[in-house]
């Protein structure tokens, strides 16, 4: 034999013997004796859960009822306030002038009363001896009643003038922090315009954003709880307080979520995710280990009573955290494969066992 058929020859072997090792390999992996099995659940439980931020439950701005110029400003973001605590003030100059000419008026005023008010009296006494008739004592009459009405205007314009210059401090209305500021030393403001943003103390909520697909699960009292990015570990009993109308711009729904507890112990502005449980009864699902897929069609595999398996395409619902609802394809009596359902092929016979490893009597006649 020659050297070029003695190699050839060796080469076939080698082939041959490779191809019985894979061979066997392949064997071994597709025998798979015990295979766990369970009925599909009718309820599915779904997990949500949505990102947002802590905030006050109420907030308000504070701004001047006048007009003016700023002169002081005595707090700033992330300062604690108390009710009557003044925050920043206006010029006064122009309210103390106005506030002079006002107490002028009303001097003038009360000096003209006082004068109108004696006159009618001297006219009260000669009216009975006809030593003034009586068109003269009306005239006088008329003139006091004016000389009163006048007194009453003057007297209006002072105390508005006095509380225009009490207005020229910004008080807080609340106890709470300063969470925002829109004012500078030397800025000139309108009356009305914002000045401070105040988280009133007390109450805290997280509001998240919910797409309009999942708004309809959500009701408000709903149960929820809360986790903080920082302390991921600690659950905080919350409900739902308020559910926005309306979406936003960005096609989301304002969602208001109040905690039952932990209010002092959670800052404002701090990352937090809120959880809801959604339970849909009369729904078949199955774990998400128990689903594969072919050419994005889906199947599980299911166990007949001669303990073959054979594979049923599904129709599925929104995928859950643990397990996934099937719309159509499945019964609640199959028993289906919920592990391992990649190294398994059609008709393959398999020992069915539960979770607690005992084994599964699948009855013969039973639905399939």
């Amino acid at each position: 034999m020659s050297t070029i058929q003695t190699l050839v020859t060796s080469m076939m072997i080698i082939c041959s013997i490779t191809l019985t090792g894979c061979s066997k390999d392949v064997a071994e992996t597709e025998h798979i004796p015990f295979v766990m099995v369970a009925q599909p659940e009718t309820t599915h439980n779904e997990q949500k859960s949505y990102a947002g931020d802590v905030q006050a439950r109420q907030q308000t701005a504070l701004a001047f009822r006048v007009g003016g110029q700023i002169i002081e400003r005595y707090v700033d973001v992330g300062d604690q306030v108390k009710v009557g605590q003044v925050l920043a003030k206006l010029d006064v100059k122009d309210a103390q002038l106005q506030l002079n000419a006002a107490q002028a008026q009303l001097e003038s005023a009360q000096s003209t009363s006082k004068n109108a008010e004696a006159e009618l009296k001297r006219f009260k006494q000669l009216l009975p001896m006809n030593a003034v008739s009586r068109s003269q004592y009306d005239a006088v009459e008329n003139q006091y009643k004016s000389a009163m009405s006048g007194l009453k205007q003057a007297q209006s314009n002072y105390d508005v003038s006095r509380n225009q210059t009490g207005y020229n401090q910004l008080l807080a209305n609340k106890n709470g922090v300063i969470t925002a500021r829109n004012i500078e030393v030397g800025q000139v403001v309108a009356a009305g315009q914002a000045a401070y943003q105040i988280a009133i103390a007390g109450d805290r909520e997280v509001v998240i954003g919910v797409p309009e697909q999942a708004i309809a699960d959500i009701k408000v009292g709903q149960t929820a709880w809360v986790t903080l990015w920082s302390k991921p570990q600690d659950k905080f009993s919350a409900y739902v307080r308020e559910i926005s109308p309306a979406a936003d711009q960005s096609r989301t729904f304002s969602v208001k979520v109040a905690l039952r507890e932990g209010n002092s112990a959670i800052q404002l502005g701090q990352s937090a995710r809120v959880f809801f449980n959604h339970t849909e009864q009369n729904v078949l699902s199955v774990p998400l280990s128990s689903v594969s897929a072919i050419e994005k069609q889906a199947y599980v595999w299911v166990v007949k009573p001669d303990q073959s398996i054979h594979k049923v395409f599904v129709s599925l619902g929104a995928y859950g955290r643990d397990s996934v609802p099937v719309l159509s394809g499945l019964k609640a009596t199959d028993y289906v494969v919920i592990g391992g359902v990649h190294l398994l092929r059609e008709k393959q016979k398999i020992q069915p066992i539960d979770r607690e490893n005992r084994a599964v009597n699948i009855q013969a006649g039973a639905p399939s």
